[in-house]
Formats: structure tokens, sequence, C-alpha cells
């Protein structure tokens, strides 16, 4: 007498496509959030911006007349505190974001992680857009954070100086339209440096390079205006003044000054950065600054999807 032994089997599972592993880019972009949180360097330098923020504010309460100036004239009052402000925030919060951007994608390179994240079906653009997305967030946060931060010292040293907050009552439609203006300029200035730092980094593949040249581009665009006049004074050949009307940070330097009306001329601190050495006007700063992207975004994105990567 023989049994019959007929084998079970428990069924597969099924299979995963490709498509389900591959990580999503919102996944992609709070990783990248999660690294930026991560390095200590980046509460310390958002310390010091919002120290020198406020810096200007509570020098002005030393000036001698001031309380009778917030009394008298608040509404320039306010747009001095806007200017300074905004002027610090640009330009400090400039080279946070070169330094952040450079180290976010340099680190990469460097530390031969992108061959991991790539190894794991990121693309390498879809590698690109979630760094760019991540500097974007970081960037709206400081932006939103520093006007606040600027509307708090306003509101503080208005207290200290006439003991309530009247000098908001100054504040009108115009302001807050200028104000608008002004911080347009400053997103268009961050959103333009962290692609130059992404540009930057990619051609150098290295974290050194790319934080070393971010840190110092706009820096070395606004020195070579003095170096551009020399060569002018030297052969009296207008090339080299005209040429400064193409320089990235000259322009953006002008932009405030260009865009705001004459109500606005506290807000307007002229000379406390270099401007091209020839007449231009908002179109052509707007102009300049869309040639200068157009070129950092073809470089970022033509080099990682080209060049193969062997870090």
């Amino acid at each position: 007498m023989s049994a019959t032994y007929t084998p079970t089997y428990a069924p597969a599972a099924p299979a995963t496509s490709a498509r389900t592993l591959r990580p999503s880019f919102i996944g992609l972009v709070r990783g990248e959030l999660l690294k930026l949180s991560r390095q200590w360097s980046l509460y310390i330098m958002l310390v010091l911006l919002a120290g020198l923020i406020c810096l200007p504010f509570l020098l002005f309460t030393q000036r001698s007349g001031y309380k009778v100036e917030l009394q008298n004239a608040p509404l320039q009052i306010l747009y001095r505190g806007l200017g300074s402000g905004m002027l610090v925030l640009r330009v400090f919060s400039g080279v946070i974001l070169a330094i952040l951007t450079a180290r976010l994608i340099g680190m990469e390179y460097s530390g031969g992680t992108i061959r991991v994240t790539l190894a794991r079906g990121v693309g390498r653009l879809q590698f690109l857009y979630a760094k760019l997305a991540a500097m974007a967030l970081v960037a709206l946060g400081m932006l939103i954070g520093g006007a606040a931060l600027m509307l708090l010292v306003t509101g503080f040293t208005s207290l200290i100086t006439l003991g309530n907050f009247s000098a908001f009552n100054a504040a009108n439609a115009d302001f807050w339209t200028d104000a608008w203006t002004y911080t347009s300029i400053v997103a268009l200035s961050m959103g333009v440096t962290i692609l130059m730092a992404t540009a930057v980094t990619v051609i150098g593949r290295s974290l050194a390079f790319g934080v070393a040249v971010s840190a110092v581009f706009f820096a070395a665009d606004n020195i070579g205006t003095v170096f551009f006049l020399l060569a002018y004074l030297l052969t009296k050949n207008n090339f080299w003044t005209l040429a400064t009307g193409d320089l990235l940070g000259p322009n953006i330097n002008s932009m405030a000054g260009l865009f705001l009306p004459q109500r606005a001329a506290s807000a307007v601190f002229i000379g406390a950065f270099p401007t091209p050495l020839v007449p231009v006007t908002g179109q052509h700063t707007l102009i300049i600054t869309g040639v200068w992207t157009v070129i950092f975004v073809a470089v970022a994105l033509v080099l990682t999807w080209r060049r193969d990567v062997k870090e």
C-alpha cells in the first residue's frame, strides 16, 4: 500500500517592479534636508546672520535725535530699516547659501556616495533636482525668517524708544509694495546664488573646490569692476567699462536703486557695493541676471547628465 505525496508550495510573492523600488522625489528632498539639519555649521551661520540683521537696527537707536526722527518721520525710519535689513540679508545669506549648496553637492563627489545613490536607482538629474529643491526650501525659510526678524526688531526698537508700536502706523500701502519689491530682489539673488554654486561644484566635482570658488565668486565679481576701471584708465578703451555692464554681481547690486521709486530712497544705500561703470536700466539687470542663470543651469544639467561618475 503506498500513499501519493503531493508537494505544496507557498504562492510566490509578486515581483516588485523596478519603478516601485526607485526612491521618490519627495523622499530624496527629505533626505537632503536631513543632511543639512545635521550640520552644526548651518545653525551657527544662521545665528550669525540673525545677529547681523539686528545690528543696523540697534545702531540706529544710538544715533542722536533718533527718538525725534522716529516721532516726526517714522516712514523714513521704516524705509531705512528695510534697506539695511534687506541689504544684509541679501549679501550674507548669499554667502551662506553658496557654501551650503557647494557642500551639499560636493560632499557626494568627494565622499564617493554619489555612486551609491545612483546605484539605488536615482537618476542623475533627479539627484540634482532634489538638492536644488532642498536648497530652495532653505532659502525660502531664510527669506521668511529674515523678514520676520526685521519686523520684530523694528517693533522692539519702536517700543524701547517710544514706549509703543506707533512707528508701524506710518507703514502705508506704498511701503508694503516697496517692501515686496525689495524682497523679490533678495529672492532672485538667493536663487541665482544657489545655481551659481551648483554649476561651480558640478564643474569641479570636489567639496573643497566648490566651497572655495562659490564663496568668493561674487566678491571677485564685484572687485573685478576695479580692475576693469584701471584697464580703462590705462587704455582709454570703452570696452572695459562696457564689460562691467555684463557682470552679475554689480547688476544685482543695482537692482534696488533701479526698481524702487523715489519715495523709497532711504532704503537704497548707493555706493555700498560696486555697480556697473556704465548706466544700466532695471530691464537690463534682469536680462543679465537671466543670461547668467541660463548659463549656470545649462552647465549644471549638461555636465551632470553627460559625464560619467568615476569618484
